[in-house]
């Protein structure tokens, strides 16, 4: 599904990304797992097309992301979820949801939207309220709603259970478990991923741009938090 190789990315004059490797298999959901800094949000950014890269390749379906704009590998499949979640304060939830394949000149955004509410339920619950109104784990829902809008095959999820509570965390890990009943491939980002642990696949581990550890992923396994300082 994914395939990265060597990725060697640079934030102005700064290595961040250092020949860096890992693959997302079909049906797959993966981890990456280090402390801030570690570059696991300049991967996410990168495979999405919102920073340049210095050098190495990415492929999507066997299709080359690195000469794709970025505005053309929503369709492709791939949906991305950012860590500071980027919802419009003054939208409701729907109209949150909806504005990305609005933007991509879709102008029938319902089937999409029902398979959000049908993987999410909360989501139809939160609809017609503004998406200040939630709280940081409720938009976290939403966000990942978002992604499942234009990510027909993959979803990035990029520090998901930063700063959410646990309830609601725990809620969060059942919905990336929904997501491979539904068949889809998902990466998913954090300091620990332990409450992930029960439906990781496999787990790489980035430290300084680097990766430093790959294993698959027993589930329970507490190694998926050996990268918290």
């Amino acid at each position: 599904m994914l395939e990265v190789r060597d990725l060697n990315v640079k934030i102005g004059t700064t290595t961040i990304l250092r020949k860096v490797a890992l693959s997302v298999a079909r049906g797959a959901i993966v981890g990456i797992t280090g402390r801030n800094g570690a570059g696991k949000t300049t991967l996410m950014r990168s495979i999405m097309g919102l920073l340049p890269i210095e050098s190495g390749s990415m492929q999507m379906a066997g299709k080359d992301l690195v000469a794709m704009p970025a505005y053309k590998r929503t369709s492709l499949g791939i949906g991305y979820a950012p860590e500071d979640r980027r919802l419009i304060p003054d939208l409701s939830v729907e109209e949150n949801l909806c504005a990305p394949v609005w933007a991509l000149g879709q102008a029938d955004a319902g089937p999409n939207l029902k398979r959000a509410y049908q993987i999410i339920p909360e989501l139809q619950e939160f609809a017609p309220r503004k998406a200040m109104e939630l709280s940081g784990g409720q938009q976290k829902l939403v966000a990942i709603g978002r992604a499942l809008m234009t990510g027909q095959q993959l979803v990035l999820l990029d520090e998901p259970f930063e700063g959410v509570a646990p309830a609601l965390s725990l809620r969060i890990a059942e919905v990336v478990g929904a997501l491979r009943a539904e068949g889809f491939s998902a990466l998913l980002s954090g300091a620990d991923l332990q409450h992930a642990a029960s439906v990781l696949d496999h787990n790489y581990e980035i430290d300084r741009g680097s990766i430093i550890g790959s294993h698959a992923v027993v589930h329970g396994d507490p190694s998926v938090q050996n990268a918290k300082e």
